[in-house]
């Protein structure tokens, strides 16, 4: 019999708690994380297969004496040009560029990761249909959604690892997390080039959509941890989330915030994008940012055909990809591990950022004037470890320069910016230098030089007056602060 006053609990409502207890621990940060980690590969093994010489081919040739071959993959069978063929990649540019900034004016609006879910469903449906595309206009317009689908991922996704990783291991845990772009570019050159010369280009993307599908499901399933600096969209349930680091009542205050949902998404939007761009670190370390990945964009597409057609390398994809994946894995999580062990401030992570970049540049610029191909794998080998270990550390500014509420924004513009000025314009732009010249190792040395231009704008960073900014309170968190203690007080006075 239990006293007046009393509940006790239904059989119901604690097997439900215990059900809830358990999705709990198995929940854990890092296994949360890791789901994210494996849906970063995938994205970017799509990079690495529609560069892959097993899915992009090669167009019609012709010798001197008028016999012509036929060509492969999606450049032979849709007869494109280089330019056009770099033009691919710029359509999923395109599509990146135009959501990422929607995505993270919404996520003050909804769920983060339910925005996530929707956008990896836009991303398994485009890639089946490049997969089912019989003209380039078609598969450009495919692209251009894939690229629409990642937005969502790109913007959301690096906030929810800042949160959840432990203090000591952040860099490193942001770097497993950016270690996954050169795997899978790697990974997509190798499984382009197989699956495209053994089943033909079209299964590529196939077998893609197939994989991303599981991710698309989990991501409606489970429920992450809250994001600090946003309002809990669903604050009546019961929480279930992850478990995530324990924090300090001075941090858990700072997860409260204002839900902007009486306000006008746009004026929101525009108040947003001022207090972002009036961050001179982090203007500064975008321009870095843009110029390097300018760089990058033209390897990850190029390399292959610039690797054959410079050392008539018999399997491009097979020792890029594996080149990639091994220098890039080493290069990120070497990157990680020494910013963590210097002491993660912004000015230590711009010296990291210069001198990793201008020694990577200059070793793979050394690297595309070896005449022999042995000592041309062994030089850039070490280029592509020093030139991948930025990945973490310049996405560490882009997340720590700013409030928490405007990570998503940060990390979205960084994407808009260095992919519009940036890997958008230099595929097609290489393409058009490479049918100029027609010679592969000058065009590949020109793009290379670019990357030294990248180290002295980080260096610049070094000298800024920068502040981590990453447990600062917005405006509207004090504001609705100061009401909530205005409003006690008034309660406090006695009638």
């Amino acid at each position: 019999m239990t006293k007046y006053g009393e509940q006790r609990d239904s059989p119901a409502v604690t097997a439900a708690a215990s059900s809830s207890t358990a999705t709990k621990r198995f929940w854990t940060p890092g296994r949360f994380v890791a789901i994210l980690c494996i849906v970063n590969l995938i994205n970017y093994v799509d990079r690495g297969v529609i560069a892959s010489n097993g899915v992009n081919g090669s167009s019609r040739t012709c010798d001197a004496k008028g016999l012509c071959s036929a060509g492969t993959g999606i450049q032979g069978e849709f007869k494109l040009s280089n330019f056009q063929d770099g033009l691919l990649s710029s359509a999923f540019m395109v599509g990146l560029l135009v959501a990422s900034p929607i995505f993270a004016a919404l996520s003050k609006r909804f769920t983060p990761f339910k925005l996530i879910g929707v956008g990896l469903t836009v991303w398994t449906l485009a890639a089946v249909g490049c997969g089912f595309s019989y003209n380039f206009w078609m598969i450009a317009v495919f692209r251009m959604f894939v690229g629409v689908g990642e937005a969502s991922f790109i913007s959301l996704a690096a906030p929810y690892i800042d949160d959840s990783a432990p203090a000591a291991r952040k860099n490193l845990w942001l770097g497993l997390f950016y270690m996954c772009i050169p795997a899978g570019v790697a990974l997509g050159y190798v499984f382009g080039g197989y699956v495209g010369n053994h089943l033909g280009w079209r299964w590529a993307f196939y077998i893609e959509a197939i994989a991303m599908a599981f991710f698309v499901v989990l991501s409606f399933c489970i429920k992450p941890p809250q994001l600090k600096g946003f309002a809990a969209k669903e604050s009546k349930k019961p929480s279930t989330s992850i478990e995530t680091v324990a924090l300090t009542h001075a941090e858990a205050s700072q997860i409260k915030t204002v839900s902007p949902k009486s306000q006008n998404l746009v004026v929101v939007f525009g108040k947003d994008m001022k207090a972002l761009f009036s961050e001179k670190v982090f203007i500064v370390n975008v321009l870095g940012y843009i110029t390097y990945n300018f760089v990058i964009g033209a390897y990850s597409y190029w390399g292959p055909k610039a690797g054959f057609g410079i050392y008539q390398m018999k399997n491009a994809d097979m020792i890029f990809g594996g080149l990639t994946i091994i220098c890039g894995i080493i290069g990120t999580l070497g990157g990680s591990y020494v910013l963590d062990r210097i002491n993660a401030t912004l000015p230590n992570t711009f010296k990291l950022l210069a001198a990793s970049t201008l020694f990577g540049a200059a070793f793979c610029f050394a690297a595309f004037c070896m005449k022999n191909m042995y000592a041309f794998i062994g030089l850039f080998a070490v280029g592509e470890i020093l030139i991948f270990a930025p990945q973490a550390p310049v996405n560490f500014v882009c997340l720590h320069c700013v409030r928490p509420n405007l990570r998503p924004l940060s990390m979205a513009s960084s994407t808009v910016l260095i992919h519009i000025l940036g890997d958008v314009p230099s595929s097609p732009l290489y393409g058009k230098m490479q049918d100029r010249l027609k010679n592969w190792r000058t065009s590949t040395l020109i793009i290379t030089s670019i990357l030294f231009l990248a180290a002295i704008i980080w260096g610049i960073g070094i000298f800024m007056n920068s502040v981590d900014r990453s447990n600062e309170k917005s405006d509207d968190e004090v504001e609705e602060e100061e009401k909530l203690e205005t409003k006690a007080d008034n309660n406090s006075v006695p009638v």
